[in-house]
């Protein structure tokens, strides 16, 4: 009833066919790009690790900024002009590509995630400005579900495009999937006339206010505080999955691809269930439950040595990770004023992002210092003081 619901909003619908399109393409571009350069370079470390760089960079470079004129411009133009452009450098680094210069496919993957900074705030707004209250958390588990979906399908469809077509084929594709994206976008309402734009000021004077408007928002603060902890948590154990399979469970690198198989079938799984129950559980229940139950697998999975158990570990984490940003996105949602949604966005992306990194870049010392279960516990450890930092959250019937 609650999925009838969310899909019966013309917005949510345009977005989701919209998002199916970019999904697609980002992850052909994704697995096109890294498979070509571990060919052309002989599976060289600095130019992989790149890739990931020009990914995630923007993350931490642009969010903020993308955020603060997401919320100084029309959603619905900044979305469609934001896919026409990424199309664009597709089709121009393309170009370059043909003449044998492989290392301007770094560039676009930076341009997309440059522009992904600048659509993705503007589409929450739209949520905000469309979508009822008591709906926001059915739309965030649709697209939870589509994540995961996209997690499980997005390896097979990439690696077969590109081992059968080729890395010009795969630009091609995520080319025309971005100017379809635009061309279903402009199908949204006009965008609502902004009051406010007449007493727009500075963008650092607007990115401070942002930042200002956080920090005196209790929930917001809270929800920042719990998300730096588990982005640190995530990071901790993100390059250490496949010491798991080599050492705790006797198996070769290659088992890790079947447990992200598992973990994206229990994060689809996770999510239609979140999309069932709606709005009966409260949002900052279920993010409190995901990173209770992200604790106890994570600990769990750093002391298996069953294929089994850890095949139910994955399955157990995996199905609670919706919820931790189903949960999350509801929130910010539901207690951010349209005004500021796109630089609460690019300060909260950012806090997890950017611990997550910290923590990416300590594992490995941590494991030779340490152990492998010591640097799970401790993960596992770093959630559940997300989830005790959460309770305060809890005893309140209503944030909004």
């Amino acid at each position: 009833m609650e999925g009838n619901l969310v899909l019966g909003n013309k917005v949510v619908r345009t977005i989701i066919a919209s998002r199916v399109l970019l999904q697609l393409g980002v992850w052909v571009r994704n697995f096109a790009i890294l498979l070509y350069v571990t060919e052309i370079t002989g599976n060289d470390p600095f130019y992989v690790s790149l890739i990931s760089v020009a990914e995630f960079a923007p993350i931490f470079l642009f969010a903020l900024i993308g955020g603060t004129f997401a919320d100084r411009w029309r959603p619905k133009k900044t979305m469609i002009l934001s896919d026409g452009l990424s199309a664009l450098s597709v089709f121009a680094v393309l170009l370059v590509v043909l003449t044998g210069s492989w290392r301007a496919l770094l560039l676009a993957t930076f341009v997309s995630a440059v522009l992904s900074q600048f659509s993705q705030p503007s589409a929450m707004k739209l949520f905000k400005q469309h979508v009822p209250e008591e709906q926001l958390q059915g739309v965030m588990a649709v697209f939870q579900s589509l994540t995961a979906f996209f997690m499980v399908i997005g390896p097979m469809i990439g690696a077969f495009i590109y081992e059968h077509y080729g890395i010009e084929t795969s630009l091609t594709i995520m080319g025309v999937m971005f100017i379809g994206s635009a061309l279903i976008l402009g199908l949204l309402p006009k965008d609502v006339p902004d009051e406010a734009a007449g007493e727009r000021k500075g963008i650092a004077t607007e990115i401070i206010a942002g930042l200002h408007y956080v920090h005196s928002s209790a929930i917001l603060r809270n929800l920042g505080i719990s998300f730096a902890f588990a982005g640190l948590g995530a990071g901790l154990i993100q390059p250490l999955g496949v010491f798991v399979m080599i050492e705790n469970l006797g198996k070769d690198s290659s088992f890790l691809q079947w447990m992200m198989v598992v973990n994206g079938a229990a994060m689809l799984l996770g999510g239609t269930l979140v999309i069932g129950i709606g709005k009966k559980v409260k949002p900052q229940i279920l993010l409190a439950a995901g990173l209770l139950m992200s604790a106890a697998g994570t600990i769990g999975m750093g002391s298996a040595h069953n294929v089994l158990l850890a095949i139910l570990l994955q399955a157990l984490t995996g199905f609670f990770y919706p919820c931790v940003h189903i949960g999350i996105n509801t929130l910010i949602l539901q207690n951010t004023e349209t005004a500021y949604m796109g630089r609460v966005g690019g300060i909260m992306g950012p806090m997890f992002m950017g611990f997550m990194v910290i923590g990416m870049s300590m594992a490995g010392y941590l494991k030779g210092t340490f152990s492998l279960f010591a640097v799970f516990t401790g993960s596992g450890v770093l959630l559940l003081m997300g989830t005790l930092i959460l309770l305060p959250l809890l005893r309140i019937r209503k944030l909004a």
